[in-house]
């Protein structure tokens, strides 16, 4: 997987879903959500005219689509490879670039956390399914938490060093400011001014010597080779990201292993879950969803396979895996994010002849934490193996867990597993 670091060229632009007039500004600073920069390469990508590319036969059941080369060569996606991951705040002004993630919920600016389960002494309110209710082991305070750890600040709080000089906490102000615009609406048809009509808006201008970090590729099979890849083979390579048509130049770089947290070695029965990108779990039948993973049921059993699952287990003739034996018993997911989007008509595609506003989804923030008992220790290594974004791999060089239920392969659902234990008032 490729690593990229985009430098803006000026002030960057991502708005939510939230209208833009009067005292509303749409919060166009908003840090970007993986969505959009997947879309800005997507767009790329169809932007740099590749021959010869893989065409996808568009449609949901492959039982039902029409894999004709007629119907390929005129209604076929191209690019429906690309995965993506990011961005995250990339800081290049040291001898090695330094990558920053979201804050752990459960944790301050110690770098440790500070929040347990607690074991319960009576009845209690908890949503179904968990168990324990989450409390802080430390005395109430006003201050905030910087939000932005470095890698080595993960790593010493998910137990792996204790190296504090690799250790780093930002706030957003560290290495980003808002700008604020205002403006009058322009009428399409005349081309003057709309009286009355005005907006503000908010710009996102990142500090000399920041940069957004990304991973992506998009292999295909028709050509034998990643496009992402050749998209950047050179100097001066731009990025058109975010409204307003804001550019980026993308530098491609070359890593022996990708610079995101690894999860811990598992002992024991606890595992914690904690998720370094947003996630999206849709209500399905009577699955909730929300803040409750579409692969844990309603009783808090989780679904996954320490192995391959049926369907791809019958097509490549290997074993099926095994289920995990584990529970979901606390939780902390902080608010939902609002993800949304607008898709632009397209007379090739059948199913975007006509464009219009994408449906909106609300997402688990980074930074939320799920706490889950496994029935054996051998069942939580097989579940942090599930769900640590680079699986069991210690030295990894691709993803390969995504744990959301929409939008993984835009970089939604990554996140790592350490071990976890109960408030001290329960020892």
């Amino acid at each position: 997987m490729n690593t990229i670091l985009l430098h803006p060229t000026d002030v960057l632009f991502f708005r939510d879903g939230r209208p833009m007039g009067g005292a509303s500004s749409g919060q166009g600073a908003a840090w970007p959500l993986p969505n959009v920069i997947n879309h800005a390469i997507h767009a790329a990508l169809h932007r740099a005219g590749f021959d010869g590319v893989h065409k996808h036969v568009p449609g949901r059941s492959s039982s039902t689509r029409d894999f004709s080369e007629e119907n390929r060569e005129s209604h076929g996606r191209v690019f429906g490879s690309l995965t993506s991951a990011g961005p995250f705040p990339v800081c290049t002004n040291g001898v090695a670039d330094t990558w920053f993630f979201t804050r752990p919920t459960d944790a301050d600016d110690s770098g440790k956390s500070v929040l347990f389960p607690v074991k319960p002494v009576g009845a209690s309110s908890l949503p179904r399914p968990l168990k324990y209710a989450v409390g802080n082991s430390k005395a109430p305070s006003k201050e905030s938490p910087k939000n932005w750890w470095s890698e080595g600040a993960w790593n010493a709080y998910l137990g792996k060093t204790q190296n504090d000089d690799l250790a780093s906490f930002k706030s957003d102000s560290d290495f980003a400011d808002t700008e604020h615009v205002y403006g009058i609406e322009i009428s399409e048809e005349s081309g003057s001014v709309v009286d009355g009509q005005f907006y503000s808006a908010h710009y996102l201008r990142l500090r000399p010597g920041w940069g957004l970090g990304v991973f992506s590729e998009a292999w295909d099979k028709d050509l034998n080779g990643d496009l992402v890849k050749k998209l950047l083979n050179g100097s001066g390579n731009q990025i058109i990201t975010g409204g307003q048509q804001r550019v980026c130049t993308a530098e491609c770089q070359a890593t022996e292993r990708l610079p995101l947290p690894v999860g811990a070695t598992i002992t024991g029965t606890r595992v914690k879950w904690v998720l370094l990108t947003p996630a999206i779990f849709p209500e399905i039948n009577e699955h909730k969803g929300g803040w409750l993973p579409s692969w844990v049921d309603n009783d808090g059993n989780v679904q996954l396979l320490d192995g391959p699952g049926k369907n791809y287990a019958q097509r490549h003739k290997v074993p099926a895996g095994n289920p995990i034996k584990a529970q979901l018993v606390a939780a902390i997911t902080g608010k939902p994010i609002t993800v949304t989007g607008y898709a632009l008509p397209n007379s090739a595609d059948p199913d975007r002849q006509v464009g219009g506003a994408k449906s909106t989804h609300l997402a688990v923030p980074a930074g939320a934490v799920y706490y889950f008992e496994a029935a054996s220790e051998a069942d939580a290594k097989s579940l942090a193996a599930a769900l640590n974004w680079h699986g069991s791999n210690t030295n990894p060089t691709t993803i390969r867990n995504r744990r959301s239920t929409l939008m993984g392969e835009k970089g939604f659902g990554l996140g790592v597993c350490t071990n976890w234990d109960f408030h001290s008032a329960n020892s």
